[in-house]
């Protein structure tokens, strides 16, 4: 089997594994990496998180010269610090690390920036600039995309009118607030917009959008569209309001476009649009050895959306091959 052929196959079986996981890890061939690159990853549970996972152990693949460390911090702020806290004292050569809260990973990514190892912030942001790169998607414009749809869905701008239920992601998260302010930009300024909700987090999480949602269907004859920060909140959000025959009248907004979830939801006619949120893995991998190579590297690296709606889902599911 060839070397790219082995690391591969370590790589995939690295993703069952809870905890630390050394894609390669013991196989003499490990020996011979020029660069070992650890990846904190804030959780595993999340389906956006997965394929996160999956996009950067694929793209590692394509890099014999590469040792991957992965982590998952299990969603939990204390475990992933000490996930980043091993990886400094295993000396790694860059560190990518996508925090679970941006000012709890603050102080760990600092350790590492004074370490002298080139630290790369994926997704979320931490309140230090000190890093080598940030690669990830703009929430803010994203945000800014989905009001200016929920304005368009609900009558124009200077006509639209209607209760609104959004469903925050982790209020400790920066992405959640660029959502929510990117959003608020073009919703505040129609009033005959209504927010029912204030700052209901679900953090990020299905189960918890559908009880937040079931409460406000309880407490609302009238609700006319659901923003959530991210497509499994705005499903659940969806699913809350099916099991009392409320969904038809209700649009439903999400973040993500993964294609077996917001893409298809979509398509199915359960999310009135989405909006792709591309994961940073591949790109955050690439960057890395870019620099480790000795070439230079952006501050900042933003990857671009995409709006999905009935319109183009379907085009989109087919060029996935879904």
């Amino acid at each position: 089997m060839k070397r790219r052929d082995l690391f591969r196959l370590a790589a995939l079986s690295a993703v069952l594994v809870s905890g630390t996981m050394l894609a390669g890890s013991g196989d003499a061939f490990a020996q011979d990496k020029k660069w070992k690159i650890g990846f904190s990853q804030a959780t595993t549970i999340e389906p956006w998180r997965a394929q996160f996972n999956k996009d950067i152990i694929a793209e590692a693949a394509k890099h014999p010269e590469v040792e991957l460390i992965i982590t998952d911090g299990e969603d939990k702020t204390e475990k992933q610090v000490a996930d980043v806290e091993n990886l400094i004292r295993q000396e790694v050569d860059a560190l990518l690390v996508s925090p679970k809260e941006s000012a709890g990973l603050t102080g760990v990514v600092q350790q590492a920036i004074d370490a002298k190892i080139p630290v790369f912030v994926l997704d979320r942001n931490v309140d230090t600039d000190q890093y080598t790169q940030f690669v990830g998607g703009d929430n803010k414009l994203i945000g800014r995309a989905a009001g200016e749809y929920a304005v368009e869905v609900l009558g124009g701008t200077g006509k639209a009118t209607g209760n609104v239920v959004e469903i925050w992601g982790g209020m400790g998260t920066q992405p959640a607030h660029d959502r929510h302010d990117g959003f608020h930009e073009f919703t505040d300024k129609e009033p005959g917009i209504k927010n029912l909700l204030d700052q209901q987090s679900g953090d990020w999480k299905q189960d918890q959008a559908y009880n937040i949602m079931a409460n406000a269907l309880k407490n609302n004859e009238k609700i006319d569209l659901v923003y959530g920060h991210n497509d499994p909140m705005a499903y659940g959000a969806y699913l809350a309001a099916k099991d009392v025959g409320r969904e038809k009248e209700i649009k439903f907004i999400g973040i993500d476009a993964l294609p077996a979830e917001g893409v298809t939801w979509v398509k199915n006619g359960e999310l009135t649009a989405t909006f792709l949120y591309a994961t940073p893995g591949a790109e955050g991998l690439r960057q890395a050895i870019k620099h480790l190579n000795g070439e230079k590297v952006e501050k900042t690296i933003v990857l671009p959306t995409e709006k999905v709606t009935s319109e183009n889902a379907e085009a989109i599911l087919k060029e996935k091959g879904l």
